[in-house]
């Protein structure tokens, strides 16, 4: 019960400061809408495409927006637990009562709440511009990219916590997001890729959650591919979290 109550007192102080600073939330929707309002007048010529499928474009492009959403959004969170670690916050709450997992565990709710949000619009927004995908499918879809993005976040506040420089941690991220979502067929499948470019993909974890994303797009809720990335995407959760756990504590 303890953690639980510090975990949400967490969440509140993370989630005030969140909604007196929306800049962040706005800018980091405002990428993948760009991308449906400049890329999407293009998907009708691409109906012939491999991997695209007549009349299924933006049930193709909408999934790898979502992950592009829950990758980038969730690798830039450990910048706010660096703010707090430099300006002497973070280690004000480390000499409380708190656990250590509910000061982990209120931020990823926070991250949580903004991540849904941030999806909910982009896939409102792609169904006013022409998606037609399976409702059951998309829900199920916004519960696997959040988990991806809780990973990825626990991650990030690991690894902010063991750089602990801004400029470090800026030019690590930087290097890790181009592979990994050019290796991850988040704007064209990877089946258009040549057979290097796609054995290289599969060493991607972030692929088979993509895969796993337009499956869910069609509808397919118990096929192999939606199976293996929502489970891949919930161990991503608990390397995430051990991670990110284990660095809080190294800071004790």
């Amino acid at each position: 019960m303890k953690t639980l109550r510090d975990t949400w007192i967490i969440f509140l102080r993370s989630m005030r400061y969140t909604l007196h600073n929306p800049a962040w939330i706005i800018l980091g929707l405002a990428q993948p809408i760009l991308y449906l309002a400049l890329f999407g007048p293009l998907l009708e010529r691409f109906s012939a495409v491999p991997g695209f499928g007549s009349g299924n474009s933006w049930r193709v492009f909408v999934p790898g927006l979502l992950i592009q959403q829950g990758v980038f959004g969730s690798l830039y969170s450990g910048f706010s637990i660096l703010a707090e670690a430099h300006t002497g916050v973070l280690d004000r709450l480390k000499v409380t009562p708190a656990s250590r997992l509910g000061l982990l565990l209120g931020r990823l709710l926070r991250d949580v709440v903004v991540l849904f949000a941030q999806t909910v619009v982009l896939v409102l927004g792609a169904c006013v511009a022409g998606l037609r995908a399976s409702t059951t499918g998309v829900l199920v879809a916004l519960v696997v990219v959040v988990l991806l993005g809780v990973g990825i976040s626990a991650f990030s506040y690991g690894l902010a916590l063991r750089v602990r420089r801004e400029e470090a941690f800026s030019s690590l991220l930087s290097s890790l997001t181009l592979p990994l979502m050019l290796l991850s067929g988040v704007l064209l499948p990877m089946s258009l890729a040549p057979v290097w470019l796609a054995d290289l993909a599969r060493a991607n974890p972030v692929s088979y959650v993509v895969t796993a994303e337009r499956a869910l797009f069609t509808g397919d809720l118990t096929g192999a591919a939606t199976v293996g990335g929502a489970a891949l995407a919930a161990v991503l959760v608990l390397f995430g979290c051990l991670f990110g756990l284990r660095s809080l504590r190294a800071e004790a």
